[in-house]
Protein backbone atom coordinates (compact mmCIF):
# COMPACT_ATOMS: atom_id res chain seq x y z
CA UNK A 1 0.00 0.00 0.00
CA UNK A 2 2.60 2.51 0.74
CA UNK A 3 3.90 1.79 -2.60
CA UNK A 4 0.70 2.88 -4.28
CA UNK A 5 0.48 6.13 -2.39
CA UNK A 6 3.79 6.86 -3.19
CA UNK A 7 3.38 6.31 -6.77
CA UNK A 8 -0.31 8.88 -6.83
CA UNK A 9 1.94 11.30 -4.66
CA UNK A 10 4.45 11.55 -7.18
CA UNK A 11 1.85 11.74 -10.45
CA UNK A 12 -0.03 14.29 -8.30
CA UNK A 13 2.83 16.20 -7.94
CA UNK A 14 4.05 15.64 -11.80
CA UNK A 15 0.21 16.66 -13.00
CA UNK A 16 0.29 19.61 -10.34
CA UNK A 17 3.77 21.40 -12.04
CA UNK A 18 2.98 20.71 -15.44
CA UNK A 19 -0.25 22.46 -14.64
CA UNK A 20 1.39 25.13 -13.13
CA UNK A 21 3.98 25.89 -16.11
CA UNK A 22 1.32 25.49 -18.49
CA UNK A 23 -0.20 28.16 -16.63
CA UNK A 24 2.33 29.97 -17.04
CA UNK A 25 3.49 30.15 -20.24
CA UNK A 26 0.03 30.73 -20.95
CA UNK A 27 0.15 34.02 -18.96
CA UNK A 28 3.03 35.14 -20.83
CA UNK A 29 1.95 34.64 -24.15
CA UNK A 30 -1.35 36.14 -23.73
CA UNK A 31 0.73 39.22 -22.15
CA UNK A 32 3.18 39.26 -25.28
CA UNK A 33 0.52 39.34 -27.47
CA UNK A 34 -2.23 41.89 -25.83
CA UNK A 35 1.46 44.25 -26.10
CA UNK A 36 1.51 43.55 -29.88
CA UNK A 37 -1.76 44.84 -29.79
CA UNK A 38 -1.81 47.63 -28.59
CA UNK A 39 1.80 48.67 -29.80
CA UNK A 40 0.39 48.61 -33.45
CA UNK A 41 -2.48 50.67 -33.66
CA UNK A 42 0.09 53.43 -32.16
CA UNK A 43 1.73 52.80 -35.54
CA UNK A 44 -1.46 52.78 -37.47
CA UNK A 45 -2.79 56.13 -36.23
CA UNK A 46 -0.06 57.61 -38.29
CA UNK A 47 -1.73 61.01 -40.09
CA UNK A 48 -2.92 59.88 -44.02
CA UNK A 49 -0.43 61.39 -46.19
CA UNK A 50 -2.35 64.23 -48.43
CA UNK A 51 -3.75 63.36 -51.62
CA UNK A 52 -2.14 64.27 -55.04
CA UNK A 53 -2.78 67.64 -56.11
CA UNK A 54 -4.33 68.16 -59.35
CA UNK A 55 -2.76 69.97 -61.77
CA UNK A 56 -4.59 71.87 -64.97
CA UNK A 57 -4.91 69.35 -67.59
CA UNK A 58 -7.18 69.62 -71.01
CA UNK A 59 -10.72 68.73 -70.55
CA UNK A 60 -10.78 65.31 -71.81
CA UNK A 61 -7.22 64.71 -70.01
CA UNK A 62 -9.26 66.62 -66.72
CA UNK A 63 -11.62 63.81 -66.90
CA UNK A 64 -9.08 60.61 -67.03
CA UNK A 65 -6.91 62.59 -64.29
CA UNK A 66 -9.51 63.00 -62.15
CA UNK A 67 -10.85 59.34 -62.05
CA UNK A 68 -7.07 58.03 -61.34
CA UNK A 69 -7.35 60.35 -58.16
CA UNK A 70 -10.81 58.85 -57.55
CA UNK A 71 -9.17 55.09 -57.85
CA UNK A 72 -6.17 55.99 -55.95
CA UNK A 73 -8.52 57.57 -53.31
CA UNK A 74 -10.64 54.31 -52.80
CA UNK A 75 -7.90 52.12 -53.07
CA UNK A 76 -6.26 54.29 -49.79
CA UNK A 77 -10.12 53.82 -48.23
CA UNK A 78 -10.04 50.43 -48.51
CA UNK A 79 -6.68 49.53 -47.18
CA UNK A 80 -7.91 51.88 -44.25
CA UNK A 81 -5.28 55.00 -44.53
CA UNK A 82 -8.63 57.03 -44.97
CA UNK A 83 -11.87 56.83 -43.40
CA UNK A 84 -15.38 57.30 -45.36
CA UNK A 85 -15.42 61.45 -44.14
CA UNK A 86 -12.43 61.85 -45.62
CA UNK A 87 -12.64 59.79 -48.63
CA UNK A 88 -16.32 61.67 -49.21
CA UNK A 89 -14.48 65.49 -48.63
CA UNK A 90 -11.33 64.75 -51.09
CA UNK A 91 -14.30 63.38 -53.77
CA UNK A 92 -16.04 66.10 -53.17
CA UNK A 93 -12.58 68.62 -53.96
CA UNK A 94 -11.84 66.30 -56.85
CA UNK A 95 -14.87 66.83 -58.25
CA UNK A 96 -15.29 70.33 -58.00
Amino acid sequence: MPGLLRGVARTAVVAGTATAVSNRVSRRQAGRWAQQESAQPAAAEAPPPPPPAAAPAPAADDMTAKIDQLKQLSTLKDQGVLTEEEFAEQKRRILG
